[in-house]
């Protein structure tokens, strides 16, 4: 009697190559869509820090709001709600103007918005008719609609989506020549270490995007931060199918 065989390796489904592939499109076409509205961010950016206080310049740019400005406010009220699972910090500030009082969204808890009580005078301080900052004595916190903020956000989620939706691009052209030559089962590394060098990959280009304002540095340290990675990948892959047919 022999012994029971194992049964033959299963080959990558149509599926799994169709389920990548329409995947990494999808996160390349959205990472485009971010791409094509980021020069308008970008110049939003270089203006606001290119901006000097109003106090030190005149003439058009005070009257457009190019400068930036500081004025007081009283704090009407602070309240604590909740976007996309996420808490949001709201303040609501009496300018002592013509217009009513405003609501603003603070960034996080601190150093301000904890220490706000209503009736404290604040400085609020604006650019172009946007409210980035309010200040409590010697304290500043950020607000959620700071200048530069948008363009950071869209070109971290926009490479991290390109370089996902690369992989996803390359794993389903993989998967298909598998398919295409009957190749062994799968094995789970060849699985498991591309996802990670792909994780470290995005990893890396979104703290550049989170930690630096020039973009051509941004692009190349995510380019280097994918060639290493998937480099590193390809070679521990290589030495572990090396050890395999030994």
């Amino acid at each position: 009697m022999h012994p029971a065989s194992s049964p033959p390796p299963r080959d990558p489904g149509l599926k799994g190559v169709v389920f990548a592939a329409v995947i990494g499109s999808v996160m390349v076409l959205a990472a485009a869509v971010l791409f094509a509205l980021l020069p308008g961010a970008l110049s939003e950016a270089r203006d606001f820090r290119a901006a000097r206080p109003c106090t030190e310049i005149g003439g058009s740019a005070v009257e457009n709001g190019d400068c930036l400005s500081e004025w007081p406010a009283t704090v009407v009220s602070t309240e604590t709600g909740r976007s996309n699972k996420a808490v949001t910090n709201w303040v609501t500030l009496d300018g002592e103007a013509e217009e009513p009082p405003f609501r603003i969204r603070m960034r996080g808890h601190g150093p301000v918005w904890e220490k706000l009580r209503p009736g404290d005078r604040v400085t609020v301080s604006s650019w172009r008719s946007t409210v980035w900052a309010v200040g409590l004595g010697e304290l500043r916190q950020d607000t959620i609609d700071e200048p530069g903020r948008h363009a950071t956000v869209r070109l971290a989620v926009g490479l991290a989506l390109l370089i996902v939706g690369a992989a996803f691009l390359r794993g389903a052209g993989w998967l298909h020549r598998r398919r295409a030559t009957r190749a062994p089962a799968v094995r789970a590394a060849q699985v498991v270490v591309p996802m990670v060098a792909t994780f470290l990959a995005a990893t890396v280009a979104v703290v550049a995007a989170a930690t630096t304002d020039t973009l051509w540095l941004v692009l190349l340290i995510a380019a280097a931060g994918c060639a290493v990675a998937w480099t590193g990948a390809a070679l521990l892959l290589r030495r572990s199918a090396g050890g395999r047919t030994a």
